[in-house]
């Protein structure tokens, strides 16, 4: 087993809703891991499917880890485990869930006569670059797998250890077609601080874009959530698009805060503490339901328009996602499941939400 040599505690065995082996319950011994349980378990399969009805440019993704230890207060992908018995609050942050066998599972269904070679995209639930992954070192057999078989595929991440994969990036892109997408909602230290207690520093994640595009990998940068009165400072948002021309960004792209399900209880709890001023203002907004008025999508949408004078100094293509049309966006992720007791039933693990993150 490729992580045998590391130096971690079994604690227990827990059996999780849909699988039938139960999972090995770890603990490391790390400041960045600390009061964090990781359940290994073997997963039945690597690729997801995402629904045809679906506005995403892609088809498939591979998401190796459920819960994330980023903590992001706005995450979409909080509810997902609530089909495990947990929690989309303390649970979803401390109770990580690692598919040990995605690797292998991966390179027999790329291996399939079935399989035509469509993009794959990781990063569209939970982060991939997570500090688990810097112990469990999952994705280089997974983007080795994906290049030996001729599949195009991107990554979405808030994390500079993708810098990491450089070389097995450059290969893919230099082979299949391969895109990296750095998420930076914000530069603004406190918002940083308060909204994603737990993830690498912005500016380090723009130097990861600048170093990237150096290499000749294509990358990105998306601006989201973006949030009324948190992140939505005109100044800073520019700043934002300045910083992403100097690193050569290749694409800038935003979405608009989507408040579904069990975020909605986690995010304003949140905002009680951290901005009791906004509540009234989000209370309004979101009112109807999981979306902002389209008005208030629309002006943040323009936020990003700012993005065309960045461009035309950086030679970038414009690409602006934020609800800027009359039309409502597709639902957040984790939005419609298939009902956990009937996947239950065929002994099958919940199934990974739809997808949202916009490339």
């Amino acid at each position: 087993m490729r992580w045998s040599n590391l130096l971690v505690d079994a604690e227990e065995a827990r059996q999780l809703p849909g699988y039938r082996e139960p999972a090995v319950v770890r603990t490391f011994d790390a400041p960045e891991a600390m009061d964090v349980r990781f359940y290994e378990v073997r997963a039945k399969s690597a690729l997801n499917r995402v629904p045809e009805r679906s506005r995403m440019p892609f088809r498939w993704t591979i998401n190796p880890f459920r819960g994330c230890t980023h903590a992001c207060q706005f995450c979409f992908a909080r509810p997902t485990h609530t089909y495990l018995d947990m929690d989309a609050g303390r649970d979803f942050e401390r109770e990580i869930v690692v598919k040990v066998n995605v690797p292998e599972v991966l390179r027999v269904e790329l291996a399939k006569p079935s399989w035509n070679r469509e993009h794959v995209a990781i990063g569209t639930n939970t982060d991939p670059y997570q500090w688990v992954e810097s112990r469990y070192r999952l994705m280089p057999e997974i983007w080795a797998a994906l290049r030996d078989s001729g599949t195009p595929c991107s990554v979405l991440t808030k994390s500079p250890l993708l810098l990491r994969d450089l070389e097995l990036f450059k290969e893919l892109a230099e082979r299949v077609g391969f895109t990296a997408n750095l998420s930076i909602p914000t530069i603004d230290e406190k918002a940083w601080r308060a909204s994603e207690p737990h993830t690498p520093s912005p500016r380090a994640r723009i130097e990861a874009v600048a170093e990237l595009n150096r290499a000749g990998v294509p990358t990105g940068v998306l601006v989201a959530p973006l949030m009324p009165g948190i992140n939505d400072d005109p100044r800073q948002v520019e700043r934002i698009l300045e910083l992403c021309a100097e690193a050569g960004a290749t694409h800038v792209g935003g979405i608009a805060l989507h408040l579904r399900g069990e975020v909605r209880g986690v995010f304003m709890d949140w905002l009680r503490s951290y901005r009791p001023d906004l509540v009234p203002r989000y209370e309004e907004l979101y009112r109807r339901g999981a979306y902002a008025p389209t008005a208030e999508r629309q002006r943040l949408a323009r936020l990003l328009g700012k993005y065309k004078r960045a461009a035309a100094q950086g030679r970038l293509a414009t690409r602006v996602t934020a609800g800027e049309s009359d039309r409502d966006p597709a639902p957040a992720a984790g939005s419609r499941v298939e009902s956990t007791p009937r996947r239950l039933e065929r002994g099958q693990p919940p199934r990974e939400p739809r997808q949202e993150a916009l490339f």
